[in-house]
């Protein structure tokens, strides 16, 4: 299923403080540098139009929250309701999460990272394509601190059996953990748009939970292959 066109941005919207690139990012990164305060940081990848990011920064405001798009006209969009909305805790990164994790992000700095309805890349010459792929994992693994968490969900059951397996055999992630269907208590009360246009058309979403060891460990640490020549 395609991706739905987005409204105009008001052109008079100032972004500059919830919209980057992940060239503009300086390496190492100084999570100071993009949020007001130092608090625990969560990470979506895929914000799509930015409806997880601009909910989750408001009942978390004791959070930071930071999104990547890799499409420019989507991250432009999501970035747009964090401005409107006003959210000094939360902000988009245009670009290739693949890319933000490995060269970017430093170990152990987020709380949580958020993988909500990926592109299955159907076609079976594409499935090296899908974000949740062993390299990908182990950078996630790496990425969170101790004890922090992994929220997967998906529509589609042959890529949610897949990432599974792709857990078990590239992290020590601890997991699967269940995690329940909440009823909607008002139209937009869904992690994403998506998930909203999924269960209002009763269609099937499987979720699923990931902890970090409460200790680092060794294994993870190995994986650090951020760019620091």
């Amino acid at each position: 299923m395609g991706r739905r066109a987005v409204r105009k941005i008001d052109p008079q919207l100032d972004l500059s403080r919830h919209l980057t690139a992940i060239e503009a990012i300086p390496i190492p990164l100084e999570l100071a540098t993009l949020f007001e305060r130092d608090q625990p940081l969560e990470i979506e990848v895929g914000s799509g139009k930015g409806l997880f990011l601009a909910q989750a920064s408001e009942t978390y405001a004791d959070h930071n929250f930071l999104g990547c798009e890799i499409a420019r006209k989507y991250a432009r969009y999501a970035a747009a309701q964090l401005a409107r909305r006003a959210r000094p805790n939360a902000m988009v990164v245009h670009g290739d999460a693949q890319r933000l994790f490995t060269e970017v992000l430093p170990g152990g700095c987020a709380a949580a990272v958020h993988v909500y309805f990926p592109d299955p890349w159907w076609k079976k010459r594409h499935l090296r394509r899908r974000i949740m792929n062993d390299r990908f994992v182990a950078q996630i693994e790496r990425v969170l601190q101790p004890s922090g968490t992994l929220h997967f969900w998906t529509d589609v059951y042959d890529y949610f059996q897949a990432t599974l397996a792709v857990l078990k055999a590239s992290t020590r992630l601890l997991g699967p953990l269940p995690v329940d269907e909440k009823p909607a208590g008002h139209d937009l009360d869904y992690r994403t748009h998506f998930e909203r246009r999924m269960r209002l058309g009763s269609q099937d979403v499987w979720r699923c939970e990931f902890r970090r060891q409460p200790v680092h460990d060794d294994r993870a640490a190995n994986t650090n292959v951020l760019a620091q020549s």
